[in-house]
């Protein structure tokens, strides 16, 4: 069986993903469900088709599925990671990141015997761990609602999904980790900032829906501002913590009514001081 072109389109769909605009908890949201939609796929074409040879199975549950279902794993864990990361300074940041790092590495350290097995490129038990029918209790918590059907899971493929998703959070928090480390470098030879005068009387909830509609609106930087720059932007500027700001975007968005009230609140007063100076 030939899975090269869809596992090339699934490739190209995530790079969009990730190199057009949107915050990180964003990207990992849209990018869970674009993953289980190829997941979807991938499950269908096992369905209907059986493996040309023993040898074909192994290839594909070794090599082909883990680089879809790895993906999943990581915007999972990812959004988890994000949308708990502290607001305070980059130290506290940085010492968090560190510690979701530890976190993974004990995967490792629990499932060290396969860990060498499969860095070391082996093959002697590729047939216990890569075909389909041979199940092991131990298999890991990670392993989701794909795992269930025996006919699109072996004994070990999701552990390799796993130890590639995990590979790319460790590289990803590293790069966040020496990117706040940088900028603590820079703080500290920089004279302080005079604290802005300006404070956010408001909501919190309404500032971040004015936050998402510039952010939106592609007028700041073109549009290549982070949410999370801007964000920090207005907190400091306005002297507030916005908290889970993301999530609160949920919440805006789940109104059933009004769902840009703030804004249109915006635009009512606009008009009443423009017809008032008009008289």
């Amino acid at each position: 069986m030939e899975f090269q072109e869809l596992l090339t389109e699934f490739k190209d769909q995530l790079d969009e993903l990730e190199n057009g605009n949107g915050d990180i908890l964003f990207k990992a949201e849209s990018g869970i469900a674009q993953v289980e939609k190829y997941l979807k796929k991938l499950q269908v074409q096992i369905s209907k088709n059986s493996f040309p040879s023993l040898k074909d199975e192994i290839y594909f549950f070794k090599h082909i599925k883990p680089q879809f279902f790895s993906k999943l794993i990581y915007y999972g864990r990812l959004f988890h990671i994000e949308s708990k990361r502290p607001r305070g300074s980059n130290a506290a940041q940085i010492k968090y990141l560190k510690t979701q790092i530890k976190k993974l590495q004990i995967f490792f350290n629990d499932n060290l015997e396969f860990y060498n097995y499969y860095r070391r490129g082996a093959i002697s038990l590729d047939e216990q761990y890569f075909v389909r029918g041979k199940r092991d209790l131990r298999l890991p918590l990670e392993s989701f609602h794909f795992l269930i059907d025996v006919r699109f899971s072996t004994c070990q493929d999701g552990t390799v999904a796993i130890i590639m998703a995990y590979d790319m959070l460790i590289v990803y928090l590293q790069g966040e980790i020496d990117i706040l480390t940088i900028n603590m470098d820079d703080l500290n030879t920089k004279p302080m900032e005079r604290p802005s005068k300006l404070f956010w009387t408001g909501s919190k909830t309404d500032l971040i829906e004015l936050i998402y509609a510039l952010h939106s609106s592609n007028t700041i930087n073109s549009g290549t501002v982070d949410i999370k720059e801007l964000a920090s932007h207005f907190e400091h500027f306005y002297n507030i913590d916005l908290g889970n700001y993301y999530h609160t975007f949920i919440e805006i968005r789940s109104r059933k009514t009004g769902r840009t009230k703030f804004l249109d609140k915006l635009i009512e007063m606009l008009k009443q001081r423009m017809e008032a100076l008009d008289e």
